[in-house]
């Protein structure tokens, strides 16, 4: 099994992401708030399944969270689909021997133009619940973990966004 985790974000970084990072598990924050902000301030809730209320609840993400003792957390821009580089990553760390390696997303996912809520999802493969909607604190996050993040104000403003992938 390959132990150089630091050959993932380098690859990562490749496939377009703007930083990579090996990271504590326990550096991952996950808050209820985060998931209500999801409801009540998105105009996505409900509206594809990998956001709430499909998505995992922050207690359980919170529990998944605590089985690992390392992560990735990669750092991209909004022309970048950040959650389709850490899919295929987790596939490419999976098969490495990381068995337990799993993604979170970032924002909404943009696969489909239209979620197919009653059939199941059209690309499981690539498809990932963002870190927001799985109730993970990701200003806190990132900011426990070197990534300067502020809150975008305006149309105008650069806007940061986070993925990350889980590696026991």
């Amino acid at each position: 099994m390959s132990t150089n985790l630091a050959g993932f974000c380098r690859k990562a970084k490749k496939a377009g992401a703007l930083e990579a990072k090996v990271i504590p598990a326990e550096s991952v924050v996950t808050a209820n708030w985060v998931r209500y902000k999801c409801q009540y301030g998105c105009d996505g809730y409900g509206a594809c399944l990998t956001c709430p209320p499909h998505s995992p609840t922050p207690e359980q993400t919170a529990k998944i969270v605590a089985e690992y003792k390392t992560g990735i957390l990669l750092h991209g821009s909004e022309h970048v689909n950040l959650t389709r580089i850490a899919a295929e990553l987790e596939r490419e760390i999976f098969l490495s021997g990381y068995y337990r390696a799993i993604a979170f997303g970032s924002g909404p996912c943009r696969f489909c133009d239209q979620c197919n809520l009653h059939e199941g999802c059209r690309h499981p493969a690539l498809a990932r619940p963002s870190m927001e909607s799985a109730g993970v604190d990701v200003f806190q996050t990132a900011r426990n973990n070197g990534f300067t993040i502020e809150v975008a104000t305006c149309h105008e403003s650069k806007a940061d966004y986070f993925a990350l992938i889980l590696v026991e």
